[in-house]
């Protein structure tokens, strides 16, 4: 049988589960009370999604909300259940999921645990007996129930009567326990980090590894701050700064117990000290600092699907959240303006940008989808983004129905929503602040001739179909008068600088407007060719993608304003925020949607918040236009709010030590990792707010724990991974591989062309040329091939500022686990694949920086070793020993030799590229030229045939530098 079948017939012949044998249980008083107690629960949170919320689409034909219903006839005649046979039953070899034919629940996060497994073995091994619904309901109330069966949560109430009773274990509900501070010996700070982990390795009988060495700590700590290695003279004063046995002439100290090793501690934490409030206050912070903060709320430059087009000014958030990071701006008001500043602050520009937190998530309307079901997308996909990235709980699991795993009822699913329920979609005029910078206007230079070009092509084809209009009226002796006026008028109000290409279409626009009967109008596209037509839509919809282009360099936000929702049809243009908002439009009324379907309201409901902490809001929630979302955004950063400060403080840890103290930190929930060092948790909760919000302050404690600056090495490795085979001891500092951004901005900085400039407009760094021409659709026709910044300065800018299209992948940030911007990312992978090879090195862009680099190694003449070791200290930070010289003297003499056979050439780029389309109207093929206007100005960078063969034997020694674990690689 296969496993389709199997499945219809597992739940589809349930129903017969209390027919094919008589109750075997000995005490049917005990086997209705384990079916109340055990069974009943399972089938309410596993089952009645799919087999009873919606008695008009049950799988399998099965209904399990009453025995009745479950009695009644299926799809299948099958039996599921056999009384006091689990073993063939079909259902308890489902759950098991020991079969490759049947599994259920199909989804492996909905499994059931042993115990639950084992509570339906018993229900089926004692006869399978299903007590009256009078009688469950009797028993529900008589249970009485311990700590392992459960807690109940107080919650606004869920859909079902049984939904809000249901009980709990209490290790799931951590999150949800009011944030307390260990009581610790040891004063706060970096000292009281170390006494709970202490404590935990004590526990586990595993000792901690010895400090790193200098120049590990100062390399580890300038990527997890700056994202960037630090320089060579960076590392040589740091070592260098408060030496080890400064007097080495003066005898230990025995007067006051101190020894020459404690004074040689004591001066390496001074210097580490000054080195983490350097970097803390470096303007580099800001930029990894939101690098994190942007995998999280899924930043692009582009709206994602099929319509892919450019959001122009995301930009200008993606610069407030390094302002932001670099200000130290407290992180409950960093949480209230990214939800609610056009509300706190409307008059602010800099409030107006931080609210396009809401407008990250893909999200497009076209004339081809249906209105309220796009708005409906937006509502869901803001109201999931906001309980991800503050709250750490991922909503959209209430959105048809209650939270299967966690309280959180399908109520305030869409209370929250409903503060978003007035949140409408614009681009806001804000002004520039000082601190932005619209930067190079080379790309808006180039843009401008891609305008010329359509409108010039929109305008022949134009001339054409009137030439035939005018042809078409004589033939049919129609009157050409009201034609020619439309036309003049058209042409005369382009003429006021209103201009808009093809005046033919605008001139039938105003005819059909004017009432004038349609088969006396000229028809559309008169006159042009299938292979014209195509061009024409082309024009039209590159026009259409340029206006947001063009946004970019114009003082508007992506924003949102608090109003009534407009009647909107779709997206052709930036959108402005609607005249007279409070009195034009829908007052949307938010309701509980059946099924999470937006034409099947049912409960209204008031904006409001998760019920299931217990803390009302402070700032009533109105049910006003203006002021939801403050409100809202005022109770999530309120001290008392157990979610907001674990959330933030577990993301902290993670960015720091590559893991999270809770495993998942978009997900407290049931389904999520449990915290590993709950006390520390909460310590690092208590300190944000005693620091008043200050995300620089727990970073500086973090990083003077004695936890962060261990070393990778442990003298016991075996027994270490015996004992602690997790690594949650934190007995060992993890090594980590750079970040697909991380990696490159070191080959820049190493080889010298890193444009360290702070912010502004998205820059386009060369890639792969496959991938930057390929044919890609956007809006109905190709988008614009990606082709690179023209000037090095430009290109060579850090990763953050490179244009994210959400329809185009550098393919070298891909395969190095750049994460996907359609889904928040709580935590990148950092995956080992073979592509990774191919991309690091054979790539043009790595054996650019390793030209660069033995470029800047070989300046003025330098010698074998001078240039070595020039080579080394920048990549690594130190000298090469003498084994490293010698290997490398040997590779550099056999890549010398080998470069003296070949003859290189310098890389050619296109001037344009040919496109083959279909003309949707006829489905005739079609070809035509896009040029690439800014291969005519490109700088390229040096490459191999520019350096003699000695320098390009040294440069296959870079190449081999750039590819070493110790360079990839921070430890």
């Amino acid at each position: 049988m296969s496993r389709a079948v199997c499945v219809v017939a597992l739940f589809a012949a349930l129903g017969s589960l209390a027919c094919s044998a008589p109750a075997m249980a000995a005490d049917q008083a005990a086997a209705e009370t384990h079916f109340a107690a055990k069974v009943w629960p399972v089938f309410q949170a596993k089952c009645i999604a799919c087999h009873g919320n919606n008695p008009d689409e049950l799988a399998g034909g099965l209904d399990l909300r009453t025995r009745d219903s479950a009695h009644r006839p299926s799809d299948s005649g099958q039996p599921s259940i056999l009384a006091g046979k689990p073993e063939t039953s079909l259902v308890y070899i489902a759950v098991t999921r020991e079969s490759a034919d049947l599994v259920m629940p199909p989804k492996e996060n909905d499994k059931l645990s042993t115990e639950q497994v084992e509570a339906i073995r018993q229900w089926i091994a004692d006869g399978a007996i299903w007590p009256a619904a009078d009688r469950l309901a009797e028993l529900s109330k008589e249970l009485s129930w311990n700590a392992t069966d459960g807690v109940t949560v107080s919650t606004s109430g869920g859909l079902s009567a049984d939904w809000t009773n249901r009980r709990y274990k209490p290790e799931d509900l951590w999150a949800y326990q009011s944030v307390r501070k260990p009581a610790l010996a040891a004063e706060s700070g970096p000292a009281a980090i170390d006494a709970l982990l202490d404590a935990h390795q004590a526990a586990l009988n595993v000792t901690a590894a010895p400090a790193a060495d200098r120049r590990t700590l100062i390399r580890r700590a300038t990527f997890d701050l700056t994202g960037l290695p630090p320089t060579a003279e960076e590392v040589e004063a740091f070592v260098a700064s408060n030496p080890p046995s400064l007097h080495p002439s003066v005898p230990p100290s025995r007067q006051d117990g101190e020894t020459e090793g404690q004074r040689d501690r004591e001066n390496t934490d001074a210097a580490y000290t000054a080195l983490v409030d350097r970097l803390l206050a470096s303007p580099h912070y800001g930029e990894q600092m939101a690098r994190h903060w942007l995998d999280v709320v899924r930043y692009a430059d582009s709206s994602g699907f099929a319509n892919d087009y450019e959001r122009g000014s995301a930009w200008r958030y993606r610069d407030w959240v390094v302002r932001a990071f670099n200000d130290d701006l407290p992180y409950d008001e960093f949480v209230r303006q990214q939800i609610a500043g056009d509300e706190i602050d409307p008059e602010n520009p800099s409030s107006l940008v931080a609210v396009g937190f809401l407008r990250m998530g893909p999200w497009e309307l076209t004339g081809m989808e249906v209105p309220k079901v796009a708005r409906q997308r937006f509502l869901d996909d803001v109201t999931n983004s906001v309980g991800e990235t503050f709250l750490a709980h991922s909503l959209q699991c209430a959105r048809c129905h209650d939270h299967k795993f966690d309280p959180v009822p399908t109520r305030d699913y869409y209370s929250i929503q409903a503060c978003f329920a007035t949140t409408q979609l614009a681009e806001r005029a804000a002004a520039f602040e000082p601190e932005e910078h619209v930067g190079s206007t080379d790309e808006r230079k180039y843009a401008l001739n891609r305008k010329r070009r359509f409108e010039a092509e929109l305008n022949a084809l134009s001339q054409r179909s009137i030439a035939a209009a005018r042809q078409w009226l004589a033939e049919k002796k129609l009157d050409p008068a009201p034609f020619e006026a439309a036309l003049a008028a058209v042409q005369a109000g382009n003429g006021e600088g209103r201009r808009k290409p093809n005046d033919y279409e605008q001139a039938r626009a105003r005819l059909l407007k004017h009432g004038i009967p349609e088969e006396q109008i000229p028809p559309r596209y008169l006159g042009l060719a299938p292979e014209e037509l195509g061009r024409d839509r082309i024009a039209r919809k590159g026009l259409e993608r340029l206006e947001w282009e063009l946004e970019r360099y114009e003082p508007f936000a992506l924003s949102v304003y608090a109003g009534r929702t407009p009647a909107v049809t779709a997206v052709v243009a930036p959108q402005r925020m609607a005249q007279h908002r409070m009195r034009q439009g829908e007052l949307e009324e938010t309701c509980i949607l059946g099924s999470g379907d937006p034409f099947s309201p049912t409960q209204p409901v008031a904006p409001g918040v998760l019920s299931a902490l217990g803390i009302p809001p402070i700032e009533p929630l109105p049910a006003t236009i203006e002021g939801r979302r403050r409100a809202l955004s005022a109770w999530i950063t309120d001290e008392r709010n157990p979610l907001t400060t674990r959330a933030i403080v577990n993301r902290l840890w993670l960015w720091h030590f590559g893991t999270a103290l809770a495993g998942n930190p978009n997900n407290f929930g049931g389904t999520g990792k449990k915290p590993t060092h709950p006390e520390l948790l909460d310590y690092l909760a208590t300190r944000l707010v005693e620091h008043r919000w200050s995300l620089k302050a727990l970073h500086r404690e973090i990083m003077l724990s004695a936890a962060y600056r261990r070393s990778c090495e442990h003298p016991h490795r075996q027994q270490l991974a015996e004992r602690d085979p997790h690594g949650s001891s934190y007995a060992v500092f993890r090594p980590r591989r750079l970040t697909a951004e991380e990696l490159r901005d070191a080959m820049l900085l190493v080889s010298g062309e890193l444009n360290p400039a702070l912010g502004g407009v998205p820059v386009k760094p060369e890639m792969n040329l496959e991938a930057a021409l390929q044919p890609r659709q956007v809006m109905g026709t190709f988008a614009t091939a990606w082709v690179p910044n023209p000037k090095p300065e430009d290109r060579h800018r850090r990763s953050l500022y490179a244009l994210k299209l959400r329809g185009l992948r550098d393919p070298f940030f891909d395969v190095f686990n750049e994460p996907n911007p359609d889904l928040s990312c709580e935590c990148r992978e950092a995956s080992t694949v073979t592509p990774q090879v191919f991309s690091l090195f054979n790539a043009k862009a790595s054996y650019d920086r390793a030209v660069a680099l033995a470029w800047a190694a070989l300046d003025h003449g330098a010698d074998d070793a001078a240039a070595l070791k020039t080579v080394w200290r920048r990549a690594y930070g130190r000298l090469p020993n003498d084994a490293e010289i010698q290997t490398a003297r040997k590779h550099w003499q056999a890549m010398t030799a080998r470069h003296e056979k070949l003859a290189l050439s310098r890389p050619t780029y296109p001037s344009h590229v040919e496109r083959e389309a279909v003309e949707e109207n006829t489905g005739t093929k079609f070809r035509f030229d896009e040029p690439l206007d800014a291969y005519a100005d490109f700088v390229p960078d040096r490459a191999l045939a520019d350096l003699d063969p000695r320098g390009r034997g040294l440069a296959e020694v870079c190449l081999v530098i750039l590819n070493s674990n110790e360079f990839v690689y921070v430890y």
